[in-house]
């Protein structure tokens, strides 16, 4: 009778389990939503966009739009593909460490990330068929990186892990219309994939449900591209990267304690990665010295909330009500031998989450960033270092659309060092 009794009970309160878990399932899909596509540090940027797409760009802070002279104007503009000769390559990556911390308004107590290292890479070809057309093909990492906060500390029920992957093949054709004026234009083709995880509280006493989004998707957008030079020594760089819509299909799963079977639901969602705008005006004073002053523009007004839809036809929606943001920057190299140039830079960006909708998976605020680098040739390859030091302005939660969770000071910055090698035919 005992065991029977025993038996009945623990049934009695797998089903109560199992009631109160998919009574918070919901829940707990749009917080994890709520992650997606919003979690990262930004790197040269403002949201969740990369922007070391090159060590010599990386150098002068990415003050390139009117003077790259190597295959990852790909990106940066594509126009100025038909001031390099040949059939050029180009292969880099970047190591980026960061160092993030929060210091509870509640208790006092403290956490620091847990990140490893991130490698974003690139790579770019570039061939030139004639005075007046060149072609390139970039393969980089436009988006991306990652969170990771310990399991147990005051934010765990918004953010623990967070790792997004993005992939953007884009090809490119420049047109040089007149010996001053060149055109381009190029595809972005984006491949996205995501992982996500955070905690939920359960019932009292028992340990937290740990929950955890995969998924992956894509979208096609397109960029432009304009290189107009002014006289001998000034020139006129701008492009334009349209918006890109991501659909993306994914799974919540949840495991449960007590030894319950994990509870799976699919979903899908997508999002309007912004549109962007740079421009920049290059001086170059003489022989060794060229320098450039230039600013960016970001669309993230489009990331006004995500809308997730659950396979049994309901709608979850959360709000994110970004802003439009600006970032300017200048940069100088200077050509301090036949083989050596040595080069810096400074950037200053907005970030654009506002108060209402700021929370620890995206712990982004305005940034200052101070870089340097050299830039070694010899013969036909060119080598690419640069090191980069990215201070964020402290933040602070106030309780807001996100509650009262994790409530107190953030600090971050980064470090970054890039690499890149690149080769002439």
């Amino acid at each position: 009778m005992a065991a029977a009794r025993t038996l009945f009970r623990f049934d009695e309160l797998k089903v109560i389990i199992m009631n109160v878990t998919l009574h918070r399932l919901s829940a707990g899909i749009l917080l994890i939503g709520t992650l997606l596509f919003g979690w990262t540090a930004a790197v040269l940027a403002s949201g969740f966009g990369i922007f070391t797409q090159g060590a010599s760009a990386t150098a002068r802070a990415n003050a390139v739009v009117a003077s790259l002279d190597g295959p990852a104007a790909v990106y940066f503009n594509p126009a100025l593909l038909n001031d390099l000769p040949g059939t050029q390559v180009e292969l880099g990556t970047t190591v980026i460490v960061s160092q993030r911390k929060f210091k509870s308004s509640q208790t006092g107590g403290t956490a620091h990330n847990e990140d490893p290292p991130y490698f974003p890479s690139s790579f770019y070809l570039t061939h030139t068929f004639s005075e007046q057309f060149s072609a390139g093909l970039g393969v980089f990492n436009p988006f991306g990186l990652g969170t990771i906060w310990d399991g147990d500390w005051e934010g765990r029920y918004l953010a623990t892990k967070s790792r997004i992957t993005t992939f953007n093949i884009n090809p490119a054709l420049s047109w040089r219309v007149t010996p001053r004026l060149s055109l381009a234009a190029g595809l972005d083709i984006l491949l996205l994939d995501a992982k996500l995880q955070q905690r939920r509280p359960f019932l009292p006493d028992l340990p937290d449900i740990k929950q955890q989004f995969t998924g992956d998707g894509e979208g096609v957008g397109f960029n432009t591209g304009l290189l107009l030079k002014i006289t001998d020594r000034l020139s006129l760089g701008a492009t334009y990267r349209s918006e890109i819509k991501v659909d993306v299909d994914g799974q919540a799963k949840l495991d449960l304690p007590l030894g319950l079977p994990p509870l799976r639901v699919n979903g899908q969602t997508s999002l309007t990665l912004p549109q962007q705008v740079t421009a920049g005006l290059a001086y170059r004073f003489n022989e060794r010295w060229t320098a450039e002053a230039g600013l960016r523009w970001e669309g993230w007004s489009s990331f006004k909330q995500l809308k997730i839809d659950l396979d049994d036809n309901s709608q979850l929606i959360a709000p994110r009500q970004w802003r439009d943001t600006l970032a300017f920057n200048v940069g100088a190299r200077y050509q301090w031998s036949d083989r050596l140039a040595l080069m810096g830079g400074y950037l200053y960006g907005e970030n654009p989450v506002p108060d209402r909708t700021f929370e620890p998976a995206v712990p982004d605020s305005d940034t200052h960033l101070f870089c340097l680098g050299a830039e070694w040739r010899t013969g036909a390859t060119k080598v690419a270092l640069a090191y980069g030091f990215q201070y964020q302005e402290d933040r602070r939660k106030t309780t807001n659309l996100y509650g009262d969770i994790a409530n107190g000071r953030y600090e971050n910055q980064l470090h970054l060092v890039g690499l890149s090698a690149s080769y002439q035919f």
